[in-house]
């Protein structure tokens, strides 16, 4: 089924469809409660995610740290996830386009005039929210931290 068919199948039935999109490249606890927080706001969640070429551009030459393929495989083994549709674009905006999420949810690092595809979800009725943010939780920081480890000669 296309995605568009799938959407509207799903608001034909009344669920409701929470989008968010990343990289999800190793993913940590800030991530799990934030796509657990999610899904609490509505029936699907759907998850845009960043394929290898565009976490290159976004994040630099040494990312992802796991293939697209992996990162999408262990995602979809949550059970709050519904669906995970990965996407080349620097940003979701055509993603968001065609589902016409009625939530779109970012993390909570990002002010509402930051996120992308916000005014479109708005003028079609939709919410945009920025969820809670776990301090102390990024693959960024994790990857600082096998960086010190691996220079100080510890596991």
């Amino acid at each position: 089924m296309e995605l568009q068919d799938l959407c509207n199948h799903y608001r034909k039935n009344g669920k409701k469809i929470v989008f968010t999109n990343g990289c999800f490249d190793l993913l940590h606890l800030g991530h799990i409660q934030y796509l657990k927080e999610a899904k609490s706001l509505g029936d699907i969640l759907i998850i845009g995610l960043n394929n290898d070429t565009s976490v290159k551009k976004i994040k630099g030459p040494n990312r992802p740290i796991k293939d697209e393929n992996s990162r999408k495989s262990i995602l979809e083994c949550f059970s709050f996830v519904d669906h995970v549709i990965l996407f080349e674009e620097n940003t979701p905006f055509e993603l968001i386009k065609k589902i016409k999420p009625d939530v779109l949810v970012k993390g909570g690092d990002y002010q509402l005039d930051q996120i992308v595809g916000a005014k479109l979800v708005e003028d079609n009725g939709g919410k945009v929210m920025a969820l809670s943010f776990e301090e102390g939780y990024s693959s960024t920081a994790l990857i600082n931290k096998i960086k010190a480890d691996e220079a100080k000669g510890t596991d």
